[in-house]
This record gives structure tokens, sequence and C-alpha cells, in this order.
């Protein structure tokens, strides 16, 4: 039994340029981080004793015998990926809910990637589970997603990200003091809008549109290198947040779904209340708000949302790891006489009693 601790992520600058249509011909950066909210995921070879081949449990629960019938895409096409032909189960908790803006089926492809390969008795790299991740997303579901959440998931850390217009990643961590990064923590909120909906959806209003949203998406580039600057020369921190407020400004204006009129209300509210920037985590359109608030005016701004979820969060940097690997007996070998023989579970338990019955 192998389980897999993947977490998600927040993402402060940048986000729209790490599109591959975007930054293989302009090239694109990102600025953002991990947090102490994951994605786990339990993986187990099935012994062969059950009607069925496949147990995944997520919001459903699917008990399949082959893999064109496993309703979650990115289960079924990643075992189909990895060439995995003995029974799996699969068991999926998350701390955060999905389509909220923070990376979480980016986050659950990777850490399945990786459960499966240490399954295999296999380590696999980060830059291995990054372009793997991406290339299942972008190339294998056709979902239209970034390549920021992948880098994030199997990394980890707060990261400045950049995408080569050769199609190259790099990551650069973010190296300041342990007081500096406290107080920026200290100045971060979480809220859950309790609006769901899918990156792909957001992102196909305007998929192909790049180059007349040009202007928009070089500046949400710049603000990334000012981000940077802002952290890493010691400038008021106040700076960072009127920087969100700004990416967040031009963002809006790249599609009218980005944004909607219960989303710019409650950021208005949220700056009446103190809150100097944020943003929509993610590609926008609802799930988590983050909002940069100092502290002397957080107890407001907790007052003006106490109808939403409020989410404390630390920052991490282990990306996705292994936290715990167990030998199973080695059900391998009927696994092997099983499929050769084309004998399905339920007619070796209807063998074991016609034998029971002949010896009675």
């Amino acid at each position: 039994m192998i389980i897999s601790r993947t977490p998600f992520r927040i993402s402060f600058l940048g986000g729209g340029t790490d599109y591959p249509a975007w930054y293989t011909e302009h090239g694109g950066a990102v600025l953002g981080t991990t947090i102490n909210k994951y994605c786990y995921l339990n993986v187990r070879y099935l012994p062969p004793f059950f009607e069925h081949r496949y147990n995944v449990v997520w919001s459903k629960i699917e008990r399949r015998m082959t893999l064109d019938e496993i309703e979650h895409p990115a289960a079924r096409e990643i075992l189909r990926y990895m060439g995995i032909t003995r029974g799996l189960e699969i068991h999926h908790d998350g701390d955060l809910p999905a389509r909220s803006g923070t990376g979480s089926s980016s986050s659950f492809t990777i850490g399945l990637l990786n459960a499966l390969y240490a399954l295999q008795g296999k380590m696999a790299s980060k830059h291995q589970l990054t372009e793997e991740g991406i290339r299942i997303e972008q190339e294998i579901l056709k979902e239209k997603v970034g390549s920021q959440d992948q880098v994030f998931a199997a990394h980890g850390g707060f990261n400045q990200i950049l995408f080569h217009q050769s199609g190259e990643i790099s990551v650069i961590p973010i190296t300041i003091g342990h007081d500096r990064l406290k107080e920026l923590d200290s100045h971060l909120m979480l809220f859950y809008t309790g609006i769901r909906r899918t990156a792909s959806e957001v992102v196909a209003t305007y998929s192909d549109k790049f180059n007349s949203r040009r202007r928009q998406l070089r500046v949400l580039q710049d603000l990334v290198e000012e981000g940077v600057n802002v952290l890493n020369t010691g400038k008021d921190l106040q700076d960072f947040g009127e920087l969100l407020h700004e990416g967040w400004q031009i963002k809006r204006e790249i599609s009218e779904s980005i944004s909607n009129s219960t989303v710019d209300s409650m950021y208005e509210a949220a700056r009446s209340a103190g809150a100097i920037g944020g943003k929509l985590s993610g590609a926008g359109g609802g799930g988590f708000m983050l909002l940069f608030v100092p502290p002397e005016r957080q107890a407001r701004v907790l007052e003006c949302f106490k109808h939403l979820v409020h989410v404390p969060f630390q920052f991490e940097s282990g990306g996705s790891q292994i936290i715990f690997c167990e030998q199973e007996e080695d059900y391998e070998a009927v696994e092997r006489v099983r499929v050769g023989q084309n004998i399905t579970p339920f007619q070796e338990l209807q063998d074991l009693k016609r034998t029971a019955g002949d010896s009675a």
C-alpha cells in the first residue's frame, strides 16, 4: 500500500502566462507557493477475490472491470499511461474542495503518478512528474489548463517559475529570510467563495484570444519580476499587496468569465474592510479568494466575511511525497494465472465452491 501527499497551491502573480499557447511564443512567468493543504491518494493492488478489477473512490465509488468504464478521467488515463494491468484500488481525499482554483486537479494527477511509480518500486523525480503531469493533462486529457499547477504540485515551495519559448520550464525558489516570509504569511487571508468551476471552463472563453490580450498578459508577466523585487529588496510589504490588486484588475480585463458581480462585490467589500489587494486563486470565476490584509485590519475582514469559510494556512516546501509505503501480500502470481486464463473472480469463487462440494 502506498499513500502519497501532494500540496495545493496559491498563485500571486503571472497567472495566464503559463499556457503553452502563450509562452511558446512570448515566454511566461508566475509567482506562487504551495501551502499546507493536501491531496492524499491511497493506492494498492487489489487482491484477486473481488468481482471488480478496479475500485476508484473519489466523490463517487467506482467498481469497474475495465479501464474504459472508469469515469474519473485522470485516474483512467493515468492507469492507461502507466500500463498497469493488475487490479487496483485508488482512494482519494483532499483538504480543499475540487474546482476551487488551488490546482487540485494537477495535485491529483501528480500525486497519482507518484504513488503508482512507488507501487512499482520506482522513484520518479520532480522533473519527471512535472513533465508527465503536463503531458497527461494537456495532450492526453486535452484539458485547457496551464503548466504552473503541475510544477507547484511536484516541486512544492515558494517559487518564481519561468516558461521559456522553447517549452523548457525553470523553477527558481524565492530565497528570502525567515522573518520576511513569516511577515508575508501573516498578511495573507484565504476565503472560500463557495462558487465552484473548472479552470478549463474559464480558460475556454479566451484560450483562442491570447494574441488579442497581449497587453494584459505582458503586464501580468512583468508584475512577477516586480513582486520578486519587493520581496527581495526589503521594500514595504504593502507594495506587494498593491501589486496583487493591480494584477487582479488587469486579469479581469482578459475575459468576462474571470470574475462576476458576486466576486466583484466580495472583493470591494474586502477592500473597504481593509484589504490592500487580492485575487481569485487560479483561473478565476470562483473558488478561493486570496487577500492581502495588514494584521491589524484582519478582524474587520473576518467580520465582513463571516458567512464564508476562512482557511488559515502556512507555506510548505516539500512538494509531492510518499508518506507511507508497505509491501503487501504477493498476489501477482495468482493474478498472472487468472489474466492468462481469462478467469474472472466470480468464476474462481464458483470453482472453489464446487471443489468444496466434491470433497464433501
